[in-house]
């Protein structure tokens, strides 16, 4: 019995003295997919100049959409176009006092730029100063009228003094640029802006530029102080028509913003599903901006016998057949409270006989073979327009063609848009069927209703001064603004003694008093100012209207359903909600 005990805790001690068997290793988790990045790609028509949208030369769908997600600006316009403060820039922004008229802007303390540089009062003085005192700028007349622009709180408080009360100031310091970068920048703000913007303060940023690919790459901004932008990238792809119909129809394209022409609209048709498309009018308005300080059009007899020569809807139906047209030069067909002001005949029509009234009246004649010559040879016009807006150059081909047909010597040139908008010139080797226009009027006195202006300055680089440019007008700011900034006279002031003028120069000072009251809403009230503004611009007829390009926005359903695309406000465009949408099924 003993040994039996003596056994069995001779077992019992073997085991639990005896090692464990170590445990088998964890298993190594199983690798998991990485979401692919969210994308949407765009279709676009063309990539533009560059990426300024306070330059006419910069002017396109592809730039004003690009702002509206990487530029920073105080007010946005609300679903009814009613401005309405941007409070991830600006916590307030208010009037504080009337004599001297004084806004005063409170900056979001964590706004800043994707350099982490504050966006701040520095930002506001540079666009003022380029603004008041750079040639070829949109929409000036505003900035015109500051005086002073002062910093405080360490530049996250700005007071912006007028020189007279301003009721539209809620349209400035939109799109805001980064001074910090763009200050000594090499070209300033056309050069350092023409391959993209060099810092965001929204919700996405440029990640690259391809214009050999035709590309434009915006990603998430990772920097954005407020809501991050849903999708990963945005992706803006140059593709003609077809290529637009084909990647819908493939799911390679979920959107696309083209020109609304017949064209399109076949490539679309055989779809299947059938896309969703709706038309937004873009913020210009295509016009013939007449040189008016010298050469053969100086006198506004001359100018408003070459309109009456001018089929202005077989243009339009030509270039642009679903363009708004445009009879005014206030307010785009596609505003509340657009009326048409245009005469019932010549200029707005065309009118072979009052034409040749007109020119003669002008010191124009006519040889035995019908051609026009004035100031002792015959007229030859340049008719200019930026090679990088194919819709332009379409126009200046059928304006010279109509012209040559009725008599007048007529070439259409193309020049860089910086040069065309800037210096209202084409390059002297690209004229070669045509003697350049004469720039020294004659020592006859000017007619009464020619204004008075100085002589222009033989274009820098050998440049020829061209006579008649096609190119943008912008709309979308308040009316007043509007017609001070493209028709007012280049005044000096004591804070630019030396204002640029306008490309074709045109100042009449006898309208100068009322385009001031008019910007500063003396006339908001009053329509008859307005209506008088605009008769006096069909006699003088700095330029003249065209139409109003209009989109077409093409979605996919499946694109339709995650961005709930629309039109968008005037002034941003189809993209600006962008940063709220998803991806697309795919």
């Amino acid at each position: 019995m003993r040994a039996l005990v003596l056994a069995l805790l001779t077992v019992l001690l073997a085991a639990c003295t005896q090692v464990p068997l170590a445990e088998p290793p964890p298993a190594a988790p199983e690798p998991t997919a990485q979401p692919e990045p969210s994308e949407i790609v765009v279709g676009v028509e063309d990539l533009g100049a560059g990426f300024n949208p306070h330059l006419l030369a910069h002017s396109s769908p592809l730039t004003t959409a690009v702002a509206a997600l990487v530029l920073p600006s105080v007010f946005r316009p609300g679903a009814d176009g009613v401005p309405q403060l941007d409070r991830t820039i600006a916590t307030s922004a208010e009037v504080v006092s009337t004599d001297p008229f004084t806004v005063s802007y409170e900056l979001n303390l964590e706004a800043s730029w994707s350099t982490n540089t504050p966006i701040a009062a520095e930002d506001f003085v540079y666009l003022w100063e380029q603004m008041r005192a750079d040639p070829g700028v949109a929409d000036a007349a505003g900035y015109r009228m500051i005086t002073d622009v002062r910093s405080r709180a360490g530049g996250k408080a700005v007071d912006v003094v007028f020189d007279a009360p301003y009721p539209a100031w809620q349209g400035l310091f939109s799109d805001l640029l980064p001074a910090h970068l763009l200050k000594d920048a090499p070209g300033s703000w056309i050069g350092a802006t023409t391959g993209g913007l060099p810092a965001s303060g929204g919700p996405f940023r440029i990640a690259t530029v391809d214009p050999g690919r035709g590309e434009v790459v915006l990603a998430r901004n990772d920097t954005y102080w407020d809501t991050p932008a849903v999708l990963d990238t945005l992706v803006l792809r140059r593709l003609d028509d077809a290529a637009m119909a084909t990647g819908l129809a493939a799911g390679d394209v979920d959107v696309a913003l083209a020109e609304a022409d017949p064209a399109i609209r076949t490539a679309l048709g055989g779809l299947s599903p059938v896309p969703r498309t709706q038309l937004a009018p873009l913020p210009t308005v295509t016009q013939l901006g007449l040189r008016s300080a010298d050469g053969p059009l100086r006198d506004a007899r001359a100018r408003q016998g070459l309109a009456a020569l001018l089929d202005r809807e077989a243009i339009r139906l030509s270039v642009a057949p679903e363009a708004l047209p445009a009879d005014a030069f206030g307010l785009a067909p596609s505003e509340p409270g657009y009326a048409a002001s245009a005469p019932e005949g010549a200029p707005a029509r065309p009118d072979p006989i009052a034409a040749e009234q007109l020119l003669r009246s002008a010191g124009w004649t006519r040889d035995a073979s019908g051609n026009w010559a004035a100031d002792g040879g015959p007229v030859s016009l340049v008719i200019g327009s930026a090679a990088e807006r194919t819709e332009d150059g379409r126009v200046a081909r059928l304006v010279a063609a109509q012209l040559t047909a009725a008599g007048i010597d007529a070439t259409a040139v193309e020049s860089p848009a910086a040069q065309l908008f800037v210096q209202g010139s084409a390059p002297a080797g690209e004229i070669t069927t045509t003697t350049a226009p004469t720039t020294t009027p004659p020592s006859s006195t000017p007619p009464a209703t020619t204004a008075a202006a100085p002589t222009t300055a033989p274009p820098p680089d050998g440049g020829v001064a061209v006579d008649v440019i096609v190119g943008p007008r912008t709309v979308g700011a308040a009316p007043g603004t509007e017609l001070a900034s493209d028709y007012g006279c280049a005044l000096p002031s004591a804070v630019v003694p030396e204002p640029p003028s306008t490309p074709t120069g045109f100042c009449f000072p006898a309208l100068q008093l009322l385009l001031e009251s008019l910007a500063a809403g003396s006339g908001e009230d009053d329509p008859t100012r307005f209506a008088t503004a605009e008769r006096v611009l069909w006699v003088q007829l700095p330029a003249l209207p065209l139409f109003q390009p209009v989109s077409l926005v093409v979605s996919s359903p499946a694109a339709d359903a995650a961005t709930g695309i629309a039109p968008g406000p005037l002034t941003e465009g189809p993209l600006a909600g962008a940063a709220r949408w998803g991806e697309p099924a795919r």
